[in-house]
């Protein structure tokens, strides 16, 4: 059964994005933004909320193509065929390789993982990592910590009094001071 990770950025405080939105702050690092390719390579699905999917459909905006890197244009050689769910209540059509969540998030990762399949079901965005933490459905969390304080906004841990024994798989510290976390679910 393919496992199911929750894999963001977040400041050293604890946020996926500051009090205005903003995460800026996860600048451009060419080594983490390398990291995080390596990781899409090992993605078969992408659960993704509403905000979260206009924010990454700068990728296949052909407008921001012509600008890309070699490492940006492989990233979105991954991203872009790269199969979307996308759990909203206002959007009534998504494009490229995305569709709109039939059920909700617990309904839709049991069908995802009970397809054939190796690769990893990813969830983005701390809505839906809550949701799915809250039924014991995430088996990863991968964290990548940003030496940066920025004092409120969008929390990358839902804070539901629940306690989840972890164990730490990998951890590694980027020239930028960047640290990434890989921890797996006891069970």
């Amino acid at each position: 059964m393919r496992d199911v990770i929750y894999s963001m950025s977040t400041s050293l405080d604890g946020y996926i994005a500051g009090p205005d939105g903003d995460f800026d702050w996860g600048g451009p690092d060419p080594e983490v933004f390398q990291h995080f390719t390596d990781e899409i390579r090992q993605v078969d699905v992408h659960l993704l909320g509403r905000r979260l999917y206009e924010t990454m459909l700068y990728w296949e905006d052909p407008d921001n193509a012509a600008s890309f890197d070699e490492g940006e244009r492989a990233w979105a050689d991954l991203w872009n065929p790269l199969p979307k769910v996308v759990f909203s209540t206002t959007l009534t059509q998504v494009q490229g390789a995305a569709r709109l969540a039939t059920g909700g998030v617990v309904a839709e990762i049991e069908k995802l993982k009970a397809e054939p399949g190796e690769g990893l079901i990813a969830i983005g965005g701390a809505t839906l990592a809550a949701e799915a933490a809250a039924h014991d459905l995430i088996d990863e969390y991968r964290v990548m910590v940003y030496p940066v304080l920025v004092g409120g906004g969008v929390s990358y841990f839902a804070q539901h009094g629940r306690h989840v024994d972890l164990e730490l798989v990998e951890s590694r510290v980027f020239p930028t001071d960047v640290v990434y976390h890989r921890h797996r679910v006891v069970r």
